[in-house]
This record gives structure tokens, C-alpha cells and sequence, in this order.
């Protein structure tokens, strides 16, 4: 489960309505403000992946066959981080002590990804069904502690005990046996609606347990968040298949999320879409069903109007997603397709280090492929360039350049990106790495002044009159099934088949983009992410020294870095105070430099993370270069929180003979130090050799991912090229 924390403190106190005409509330210069101009923005916050285990015990192993639960070894008291041990009940406790002391009354909901049970891994402590549940009620209780009312006794109504909306979805470990959820109603839809009777609207009950999703209004008649029951995408439930046929729950679901979305559309209200699996696509492995990823991507287009955004969790790691709606295949538009998945294989079920690695790696190779903007070309100031490009401009047609832009636009889908729709992903609170949370801040500007009015109704329409669908998508036969693949010759003068289900309309024609587009009241504008490190906090080991497994990558279970250290004495009795602190905040770190949580920014984001060429340009972390005289030249001296591994600066002529030394990616991390004698200089022959230049914004990205736990010589040695 994750904490996805989304404050909207101010919306609430405000009476105010969507607007009849939505406006871009865009900034004419972003990197200066008037106070005028200045986007108020209030929070909100996701949490994800607890995953408590109340038969975890502080300095236990954290070998496959322990699981934190037996034997004697580093298990800390607040967890153990980079381990595949589930959370102690402590790390539980003082999660949320921390946020009850330091955001409960800054966040106006909470958006609670699942995953509220231990794993199955012990096998000398099975799971039971009991526990699964009872684990939930304990969440509950701990959400009531922080958020509950308190003086709520002589109110009869359930819904009614939490000062802001907690909105809750099913994660693959909150049922028995994992992963597999069948069609409801069921057991589950059944236990959990009692467990959760607090958190669902009596109205969305009977939906809930029809099928485990749900909708609430957090902010009345102007803001809804779904929760989707994932369970029905995920590609590792054996028992449903996909979101094609009208007798599956995952087809169930999408029509009635269709459905809603277009309630939303016809009252002027916006959408958050929460669940716990990820949409997560690469050209070689998929966590959805390939159908209901088809059709999630298609209704993110078509209702890109109504939809704030998406979170999700599952996957542990740090890092975002990009829907691209030219993968939409033209069989699906027009409703005719088997229940066939594309040759993808599923992603792992937990995602491990090695398969992240992997998954990461694939992800960026997508982004290479996406269109490149223009260059910006940089014009020489003084001396005969100067006089030769003030030539050319006199007798060049500005249609050649203009033309570019123009093309690239059409090719993201305009100036907002509307071809491509995102999905966050925040890491867990239960420490695979560091635990972590999440709080989004969202746009209010003008809010005060908007009034209620309902946007123009549409009628859905029939395929071949719907607007706004792609006309240049691949016509591939991915979803014809092999079982059920036959070859036959098309009927001349046949009529078209009848779409089986219904297309939804785009936008009207005269609709502004959307919030996820350009900034508008509801919009996100920043996140900030924290982290407990808790290598600091638990302060349990007396040195470093000890070799690591070298299969450790290799391995689905994780013994963490800690495998085999020798526990200090008294730390059994002093730990340093528990505590979250930023790791990074979006509004003002330098390497993302993402203005706002737009599509077209985090576009911009995954072209700069995909470029694999070496550019000289502040992406770039260049190559040390040796002129003929043997004399250092850095090309990074405008980049000084990046430092060579010793602590040594670019220009230290001692750093021109390694290679492949690693970059330190995170300012907030120390250099660790090279102890002993340095190596002696090699002769002038060997001078040749340079270090690759290394996309930097892609060494932080996948840093983050890890959330600064794994080490910079692993970064390079994984991610570098």
C-alpha cells in the first residue's frame, strides 16, 4: 500500500463550482510571478505497499528462509531496509505518529493503494485468512487514530468517523491465495466491505461489492476519486481473463468507469483514478492484461477532459509511466477483438532488483523512441557568425523552422501532449529500499471565482461518427487469439460489424485541455517525496566490511545490506529518534526541472531521460577530455553537486585514468571515500582512455527509483552504457 497524501484544504473552504468555459490558467512568463499571478496550491497524499507483519522480530535473519521471523541477524527495529521482510508493527506505529505530528492538517485526503497484509514467505508461518483481514482492521484503526473524529459516538452513520476522505483499493496480497480475485460478488467484496465500511459511500456499496470499485466525491460536486479494483487487469489473476468479453469483470468495470467519467463530464466535476496494480507496459513485458490496457489508454484519451491524473504502487520503485494512444490498435476502436494478450510476458509479481533493473532499462528504451523537439539553436553574438546568421535570417523562409515545430506538435498531439496520458508510481512504506510517502499539491488558483454551471451534454456515438480517434494506428492482429486465430478472406459488400462495446466521445470540440494538460483549478503542480532512512535510525551495525552475496541480484528474496553484519550491543537499547525527511521536492530540484506535473512536462522529462547519445548540454554529465599536452579540461564546471566517487573534482588530473568511475546523483548523500593509498598514475600510453559521458537526469531518475539505497558503482554498473 501507498500513501498518496492530496491536500485540498483550501478548495474545501471555498463555495465554488466548475467553471462553463475552462480557461488554461497559464502563467505568461513561468519563471516570474506577480502575486497576482501566483498559483495557490494545497495537498493531498498517497500511501502505498505497508505491508505489516506482526510476527516480525528486531534482530532476526533476513535470509530467504527466515523472513525476519527466526534465527539471529539484522533485522532492524524499525525494519529492515533493502530486504524482502515485510514492516514491524513499530515502522507501522511510527509512520503514523509522524504524519499525525507533521501533515495531518496539511493534507485535505488520502489515497490508500493497498497491500495491507505480510507475504506469504514463511513457510513455518502460513497466512491465514483470519490474519489478511485482521491486518486491514488494523490499518483502519490506525487511519482512525490520526483522521478519525474522535467525538463521533452518537453518530449512526459509518461513513461519518474521518475528518477527510481515506479512499482504500484492493492490492494482490489482501486476499487468499494472492493475486487470485474472481468475479463477484465474492468473499472478499464481501469481508472488505464490512472492514472498510467507514471509508465507502453507502451509494457505492452495492457497486463495491458487485466488484471491489468505488467512487467518492473528496471534494463535493467538483472532484471524485476512483478507486479501481486492478486485481481484474492484473495479468497474474488466473481466475478472470482480461477486459474483451462482456462476461468478464474487468469488461464490467471499464463500462462502468466509462460511465461514470461521463456523469463526471456532463456536471463539470474532475477524476483521480487510484488502484494498486500499474498500467506498467514495456516492449517486452506487461503488468495488465493487454485488453484492458487498450482500453484504460483509450479512456484516458477520450475522457482527458474529466482526468486529474492517476497513482498506483505494487512495484515498490519511484517512477512514472507514459500511456501512448497511438499503441491503441485500430481493432479495438472499432469494438472487435478475442481475448488474446500481445507476445509480452508479465511482469514479476513482486518486482525484485534485477527485474526492476531490467524493467527500467526497457522503459527508457521506449522514451528513446519518442518524437524529439526541435533544437533550440544558439546564436553566435559577435564577430563574422553573427553577421552570416543575420544574413541567412534575412533570406531564409521562416516556414522551414516554423514547419518543425508544427510537426513535432502533431506528432505529441498538440501543445499539451494530448496524445500520451501519465501514471504515477510512488515507492512503499514497507522498506524493500527506505520507507517513503508522497504529498501532491494541487492548483486552487481562482477557485473562489468559479460558478456552477454543467457542461454540454454529448450522446455517445457510434465508431464511425466519434471524433478525436487516431485514424494512423496499427492495424497488428496482436489480439486475435492463437486458439482462435483462422484465416479467411474478407466478404465483399459485408456491412461492419457492431462494435461490442461503446466508444466513448472525446472532449467536445470547443473544451480546453484538460487539468492533467495546463494548469486549472485541480491541477497538480508539485509532489514532495520523504524517506525514513533507516540505516541512520535503527544505528545497529559496527562496520561495513563484509562481502556482499554476488548472486544477491539474481535472487527473488532480498537479505539487504546488512546480510551478515555484526549487531552493536547497545543498540538493542538506543536508536536515534524515528523520523521522515524530503528527499527530493519537485518545485525546486534542479535535474527533473519539472514546472508542474503536466503530461507535456513529464513528456519532456522521459525525451531527456532517453537520450542515449552524448550531448553537450546541462543533461549531461561529459567526459574528461586530455589535450595533447596532457593537460585536464572538465566540461561539467557548471555542475558542481556532481563529483567523481573520491570526492576529487572533474578537473583533478589523478581522475583522468578511471574509466568508468561512478557519479554522485544525490546532493543529500555523502562521497564515500576511497580509504588507503591512490592507485599510481599509469603511463602517457594509457591516457586514452576516458570516462563515458552519462546522462545524469537518467542517473537520477533511476536513484530515485531506488530511493538512494542502492550504490552509485551498482548505478553505473546497471544503468550506465
Amino acid at each position: 500500500m501507498f500513501l498518496w497524501l492530496l491536500a485540498l484544504a483550501a478548495c474545501l473552504n471555498h463555495g465554488f463550482t466548475a467553471p462553463s468555459e475552462q480557461k488554461p490558467l497559464i502563467l505568461a512568463d513561468p519563471g516570474k510571478t506577480s502575486p497576482s499571478d501566483t498559483i495557490t496550491a494545497t495537498k493531498s497524499r498517497p500511501l502505498q505497499d505497508f505491508h505489516p507483519d506482526g510476527y516480525y522480530k528486531p534482530y532476526t535473519s533476513t535470509e530467504a528462509d527466515a523472513a525476519c521471523h527466526h534465527g539471529n541477524g539484522p533485522a532492524g527495529l524499525y525494519g529492515a531496509e533493502t530486504t524482502s521482510c515485510d514492516s514491524p508493527f513499530s515502522l507501522i506505529n511510527a509512520t503514523f505518529d509522524w504524519i499525525d505530528h507533521n501533515l495531518k492538517d496539511q493534507v485535505d485526503f488520502v489515497i490508500w493503494t493497498g497491500d495491507s497484509a505480510r507475504h506469504d514467505s514463511d513457510e513455518r508461518t502460513p497466512r491465514t485468512e483470519e490474519e489478511v483481514v485482521s491486518s486491514n482492521e488494523m490499518m483502519v484503526r490506525k487511519f482512525t487514530e490520526v483522521f478519525g473524529k474522535g467525538d463521533n459516538d452518537d453518530d449512526t452513520d459509518p461513513t461519518d468517523e474521518f475528518l477527510i476522505p481515506i479512499i482504500p483499493t484492493f492490492g494482490n496480497n489482501d486476499i487468499m491465495p494472492h493475486n487470485i480475485f474472481e468475479p463477484g460478488p465474492n468473499k472478499w467484496t464481501q469481508k472488505y466491505a464490512s472492514v472498510w465500511k467507514s471509508l465507502i459511500p453507502e451509494e457505492q456499496r452495492h457497486g463495491f461489492i458487485r466488484g471491489g470499485w468505488f467512487s467518492v466525491e473528496v471534494v463535493p460536486d467538483r472532484l471524485a476519486v476512483f478507486s479501481l479494483n486492478t486485481l481484474y487487469f492484473f495479468d497474474s489473476n488466473t481466475a478472470v481473463d482480461g477486459c474483451a468479453d462482456n462476461s468478464e469483470p474487468g469488461y464490467e468495470q471499464m463500462d462502468w468507469l466509462r460511465i461514470q467519467l461521463q456523469f463526471l463530464r456532463k456536471r463539470g466535476m474532475k477524476a483521480i483514478l487510484t488502484g494498486h496494480v500499474p498500467p506498467a507496459r514495456t516492449k517486452n513485458k506487461q503488468s495488465w492484461d493487454e485488453s484492458c490496457w487498450q482500453k484504460y489508454t483509450l479512456w484516458m484519451r477520450q475522457y482527458r477532459d474529466v482526468v486529474v491524473g492517476s497513482v498506483y504502487g505494487h512495484m515498490n520503485i519511484d517512477h512514472f509511466m507514459l500511456q501512448d494512444s497511438k499503441d491503441i490498435k485500430k481493432k479495438v476502436l472499432k469494438g472487435r477483438y478475442s481475448d488474446a494478450s500481445v507476445q509480452k510476458s508479465a511482469l514479476d509479481e513482486e518486482t525484485t532488483i534485477s527485474s526492476s533493473a531490467e524493467y527500467l532499462t526497457d522503459l527508457r528504451s521506449g522514451w528513446a523512441r519518442f518524437p524529439d523537439p526541435p533544437k533550440a539553436k544558439e546564436k553566435s553574438r559577435s564577430g563574422f557568425g553573427y553577421f552570416y546568421e543575420m544574413i541567412g535570417s534575412l533570406t531564409k523562409k521562416r516556414k522551414s523552422k516554423k514547419s518543425k515545430d508544427e510537426k513535432y506538435l502533431g506528432e505529441i498531439g498538440g501543445e499539451f501532449a494530448e496524445r500520451y496520458s501519465v501514471s504515477l508510481i510512488s515507492p512503499s512504506v514497507v522498506p524493500n529500499y527506505f520507507p517513503t510517502m508522497r504529498v501532491v499539491e494541487y492548483n486552487i488558483t481562482g477557485v473562489q471565482d468559479v460558478r456552477f454551471t454543467s457542461a454540454p451534454e454529448h450522446d455517445l456515438l457510434p465508431i464511425q461518427d466519434a471524433e478525436d480517434i487516431p485514424s494512423d494506428l496499427d492495424d497488428s492482429s496482436d489480439y486475435e487469439s492463437k486458439k482462435h486465430k483462422r484465416k479467411y478472406k474478407k466478404p465483399k459488400h459485408k456491412k461492419p460489424k457492431k462494435p461490442t462495446f461503446t466508444i466513448p466521445s472525446p472532449p467536445p470540440k470547443h473544451a480546453p485541455p484538460g487539468p492533467a494538460y495546463s494548469p486549472q483549478p485541480f491541477s497538480w503542480t508539485s509532489y514532495t517525496q520523504y524517506y525514513a532512512n533507516l540505516t541512520h535510525i535503527n544505528d545497529d551495525f559496527t562496520s561495513d566490511d563484509d562481502d556482499d552475496d554476488d548472486n544477491l541480484e539474481t535472487l527473488r528474496w532480498k537479505s539487504g545490506k546488512h546480510t551478515g553484519k555484526r549487531v552493536k550491543e547497545r543498540s538493542k537499547k538506543h536508536h536515534k529518534k524515528f523520523a521522515f525527511e524530503v528527499e527530493y521536492d519537485t518545485k525546486n530540484e534542479s535535474v527533473f526541472r519539472l514546472r508542474d506535473l503536466s503530461v507535456r512536462n513529464w513528456l519532456d522529462l522521459a525525451t531527456r531521460i532517453g537520450q542515449y547519445k552524448p550531448r553537450k548540454d546541462k543533461d549531461w554529465l561529459q567526459p574528461t577530455s586530455i589535450s595533447e599536452a596532457g593537460e585536464s579540461e572538465s566540461n561539467v564546471a557548471d555542475l558542481p553537486k556532481y563529483e567523481i566517487e573520491d570526492g576529487t573534482s572533474c578537473d583533478d588530473d589523478d581522475d583522468d585514468d578511471e574509466e568508468n568511475t561512478a557519479i554522485s546523483i544525490s546532493k543529500n548523500k555523502k562521497s564515500r571515500k576511497h580509504h588507503g593509498k591512490r592507485k599510481p598514475k599509469h603511463g602517457r600510453r594509457h591516457r586514452h582512455k576516458r570516462r563515458k559521458a552519462i546522462n545524469k537526469v537518467w542517473f537520477t531518475f533511476v536513484d530515485r527509483a531506488y530511493v538512494g539505497t542502492k550504490d552509485e558503482e551498482d548505478l553505473h554498473q546497471d544503468f550506465g552504457h
